[in-house]
Parts: C-alpha cells; structure tokens; sequence
C-alpha cells in the first residue's frame, strides 16, 4: 500500500512537471511557429499546430533586411553584453574584495553610500548620464553604450557578502608565500571564487543583453543598434512585419540559453554561496 502511494506520487509529480514545462515552452513555440509562417498564417483566425508552409526564407530575409541591420544589432548586443559583464565583474569584485579584506576605519561608510546609490531612480540620473556621454562625443558608440553601465551596486554588495564568508585560511597561507592583496586576490580569491563570478556575471549579461531604453538613446544610428532596438523597428507607425519580429525575437534568446546551458552548474552553486534571492 506504501509503495503504490509512493509510486503515485512520483507519478503525479511527474505528470505536474511535464505540464509546466510544456506550459513554460508555449512562448518558444509561439516564436519559431510564426517565425517560420507568413503573414496570413499568423493573423488567420482558423489555427494550426504549424503551418503548411514552412517559409525557411523568412531567415534569409531577416538578415539581409536592408532598412534593420540584425546581423550588426547581434554583434553589437554581444560586445557589449560581454564587455559590461568582464568589466562589472572586474570593478565589483575588486571593490567587493576591498570592503571585505582591507582594513580602513571608513570601509562601512563607503559601502553604505554605495548601497545608498540603488535608492536613487534610474530614471533621475539617466539625463545627467546622456548629458555627460553627448560631451564626451560617445553617441552612437559602444564607448557610449558599455562605459556608463559598467560598475554595478548590487554587484559591488554581493562581492562584498561573498567575500565575507570566504575561508581567511587561504589568504593567511597565500600572505605566508608573500603575497599582497593584489596577487591574493587574482591567484586565491578569484580560482576559488568562480560560483559567484558565474552566477553574477549571468545576471549582468542578461541585463546588458535585454538593455533598452540606454541603447535606443545613444545609439543613434544604426550602425550602434542592439538587438533589442533592431527588435522594436519591427513594429512601426508605417509597417508591421510580423514574421520578422518573431524569428527575430527568437534568434535573440539563443545567445542566452547558450550562457545558461555552459554555465548552469556554477550559477547554481553561486547562488546558494552568495544568497542570491
């Protein structure tokens, strides 16, 4: 009797699982099943599970849209996904670092005006920011797009917590061979630390990755769109291209499930080290 509820319990779970995977991957399929319709396929109101013709065209013609660069906005989504994860990662983690490790009788102040940072709106220094960027000649450049983003408060603080809790044995031994902060941080901290650089440096990709409202103002030309700017010129006042704003939209997602597939076991191990809600 035990067994038989235990196995049907497993059975129901299992039975529930399925059914919110199949419900969570409804939006994918939404994306390549009109990706690869055309427009009569998707505003037709008799659906079908896919259509009858299989447009494969609809790629080709994605990427050589001469009036949205795709192929550009991709490239320039990556650089600058990459290049704010590496330099956030750098600057928080040496920030992070020095709060935790380094004696100085004003280490609380400053991390407390750092937090103090994530209660100002984005919104009240986002004019300043523009401001300051249009005097230094970085519109419309990845100058423009990756240096303002570059420091993250909320990764400065989970450093900051992480290293708190780091092992001092390792560094009492790496201080014993000679080393200083610098080369204990680089030859002890950061090999051992790679759960927590994953799990934020994660974070940051997606935010620089899913980023809006910054690119669409600085980059002025379409030469410095992102994705997500190439996105939103699928829709205008003019003209609605349907089957491009999907496939768009789902050629955009793979860099991400890339970064989640390569690095998923030492996302998830960063998050339970560093508590990461």
């Amino acid at each position: 009797m035990d067994d038989a509820l235990v196995r049907a319990g497993r059975a129901l779970r299992l039975a529930l699982l399925t059914a919110l995977a199949l419900l969570f991957l409804i939006p994918f399929y939404l994306l390549v099943r009109n990706g690869l319709a055309d427009e009569r396929d998707i505003t037709s109101p008799e659906w079908t599970f896919f259509p009858a013709d299989v447009r494969w065209g609809n790629v080709q013609e994605l990427f050589q849209d001469p009036s949205v660069p795709f192929a550009r906005s991709l490239l320039n989504s990556a650089l600058i996904a990459v290049a704010t994860t590496l330099g956030t990662l750098l600057l928080a983690s040496l920030a992070g670092y020095g709060l935790a490790r380094i004696p100085y009788r004003h280490a609380g102040k400053v991390f407390y005006g750092i937090l103090g940072t994530l209660l100002v709106p984005a919104a009240v220094t986002f004019v300043p920011s523009f401001v300051l960027v249009s005097s230094l000649g970085w519109i419309s450049t990845l100058r423009g797009l990756i240096v303002p983003t570059l420091f993250s408060a909320f990764a400065c603080f989970v450093f900051r917590q992480y290293f708190l809790g780091f092992p001092r044995e390792l560094e009492d031994a790496a201080q014993v061979d000679g080393l200083g902060y610098w080369r204990t941080y680089w030859r002890v901290v950061v090999p051992n630390s790679r759960p927590v650089f994953a799990a934020v440096g994660t974070i940051v990709f997606l935010g620089a990755w899913n980023s809006f409202l910054w690119p669409l103002v600085i980059g002025q030309d379409q030469s410095a769109w992102t994705v997500q700017v190439a996105l939103s010129s699928f829709t205008t006042a003019q003209v609605v291209r349907l089957h491009e704003l999907f496939l768009a939209a789902a050629v955009s997602i793979l860099p991400l499930l890339l970064v989640f597939l390569c690095f998923q076991r030492w996302i998830v191990a960063g998050v339970e080290r560093s508590g990461i809600d």
